[in-house]
């Protein structure tokens, strides 16, 4: 790249957001540069770390089961394009109180999208998955056609199907835009100049950064903490098939069973402390590590004292709600702000991409959930 190239587009941020807003939006016919400070599903960013999971269970917010269900496609076409294995169908195990709405909702979703899916009485979930301590337990759904996406490849492989298709990909630190109105170009940390007409900053907890005075109240970044755990290898009870993804929302607790040798995979979904991307500790707490203990005796008691693969610390940014951020900046008209991913939003990557798309080219109706004007500093989630 030479300085001062244009483009028709400058996607800022290379993680599921911005990777896959930049694929299609060359995919249109628009020339467009991809800019990632670290490089795509880098550790550092909302985007690492290996897996992830796909799931049309959202509630009531059917906006985002049917986003889901679109990505679900979209990631499996990828998944065949770049010769990889990026989707495990494992199925997603919610385990619901007794008076529970969320997966009342979600059940009734289900049935007006026709989803797959299986309910599950507490006897009949300890039958079929003796293995989870089921006793606390009301009754269960399991979605049949749900499962696991292999998070860092999937962002790798989107980046190069974009950079097959022509888009341009480099690794540079990008300025926070500065001034008012149109905006003409942005400066690098290496000293690069890019121009274009039309800016996407989906930089994910960069995002507060570069864009302060409009975001820094309205996306609460927050650490994250996530373990793997070794199973034995001639236990086969906690790898897919016999164990499926579960989310306990009685105690915001997700579990991944062990896919390509992984480990077994386990996370407390509660927001945890704020935290700078830039200058946070990335090493996991011996108070997490003890809480995510305390629950597998509890839930998973066969792994109680398994032995800890390794962990990680990444971060969510929240919007008030867990609702989406896709939205012109509110001065500048070709500034596009993409993000607000909520700890959720991973597998919508390539929905929010086509939903950008045609939002850029005029041919989509605003959703106003995901508008500027919907976010609140205070923050109340609803969206899991």
């Amino acid at each position: 790249m030479q300085n001062g190239l244009a483009f028709d587009v400058a996607v800022i941020g290379a993680g599921v957001f911005g990777a896959w807003t930049a694929y299609l939006i060359r995919k249109s016919g628009a020339s467009v540069i991809l800019i990632d400070q670290y490089g795509a599903g880098n550790k550092l960013s909302s985007s690492g770390g290996e897996t992830r999971i796909i799931r049309a269970g959202y509630g009531p917010d059917e906006i985002y089961s049917r986003s889901a269900t679109r990505s679900l496609e979209l990631w499996c076409h990828l998944g065949q394009q770049v010769g990889l294995r990026l989707f495990h169908r494992t199925g997603v195990l919610w385990m619901a109180g007794q008076q529970d709405a969320y997966s009342m909702n979600t059940l009734e979703t289900f049935e007006r999208m026709n989803v797959a899916f299986e309910r599950l009485t507490s006897t009949e979930l300890s039958r079929r998955f003796p293995q989870i301590e089921a006793r606390s337990i009301a009754w269960a759904i399991l979605e049949l056609e749900a499962g696991v996406l292999m998070a860092r490849q999937g962002v790798s492989a989107a980046v190069k199907a974009a950079r097959r298709e022509g888009v341009e990909y480099v690794e540079d630190s990008v300025l926070p835009p500065q001034g008012k109105g149109w905006l003409e170009s942005v400066a690098t940390v290496g000293g690069k100049r890019v121009s274009a007409g039309t800016f996407v900053f989906a930089c994910g907890p960069w995002l507060p950064k570069a864009f302060p005075e409009i975001l820094g109240r309205l996306i609460r970044v927050t650490r994250q903490e996530a373990f793997y755990f070794g199973v034995p290898s001639d236990d086969s009870r906690f790898a897919s098939p016999a164990m499926p993804v579960w989310i306990d929302f009685n105690d915001l607790v997700y579990a991944i069973p062990d896919v390509a040798g992984g480990g077994f995979k386990l996370a407390i979904d509660a927001h945890g402390p704020e935290f700078d991307p830039d200058k946070g500790d990335r090493v996991a707490t011996r108070e997490g590590l003890a809480a995510v203990r305390k629950y597998l005796s509890l839930r998973v008691p066969a792994l109680a004292n398994a032995p800890l693969l390794g962990s990680e610390v990444c971060q969510y940014e929240n919007t008030s709600n867990g609702d989406f951020l896709i939205d012109r900046h509110p001065t500048r008209e070709n500034i596009w702000l993409v993000g607000g991913g909520s700890g959720h939003g991973f597998k919508h990557g390539p929905a929010v991409g086509e939903y950008l798309v045609k939002r850029m080219s005029g041919g989509s109706d605003v959703e106003p959930r995901f508008s500027l004007t919907s976010k609140a500093t205070m923050h109340r989630r609803s969206v899991y």
